[in-house]
């Protein structure tokens, strides 16, 4: 169970006109990709970072950086197998909280002026946790 959620941390740079000037041409050669970390907080609670993050591949000479780090505190109660704790962690709670990252960095794009950002709306966490532990 998910008792709150809130924003760590935000980076969010265009570092000079040119780069935003091209950003628009260049956003399909940035990566989207996840990181999904937790640790324990108190008790029966941990706290799950997900951090989505905006990587440009080697053909972008003006690059902009964009993270954030979107962190949940979850309640597990007696929980002692590993295998469904990994579940919870890297795909019930990014899942539930994806909407409210996706939001937020459209956002900060309509706000730099950038309105033609299109990344995915809906992430399969599922697909990605077996495709990371399948090998």
């Amino acid at each position: 169970k998910i008792i709150s959620k809130f924003i760590k941390d935000i980076s969010f740079e265009i570092p000079d006109a040119q780069t935003f000037v091209m950003l628009e041409k260049e956003l399909h050669k940035y990566i989207l990709s996840f990181d999904i970390k937790s640790k324990p907080f108190k008790d029966n609670i941990i706290e799950v970072n997900t951090i989505l993050r905006l990587t440009p591949n080697h053909e972008v000479k003006n690059k902009m950086l964009t993270e954030i780090n979107f962190a949940a505190l979850v309640s597990i109660d007696n929980l002692q197998d590993k295998k469904e704790m990994e579940k919870i962690v890297l795909i019930k709670v990014p899942t539930d909280i994806y909407p409210t990252l996706y939001e937020t960095f459209i956002y900060l794009f309509k706000q730099a002026g950038v309105d033609n950002i299109s990344i995915a709306k809906e992430v399969n966490f599922e697909k990605m946790y077996k495709e990371k532990f399948s090998s």
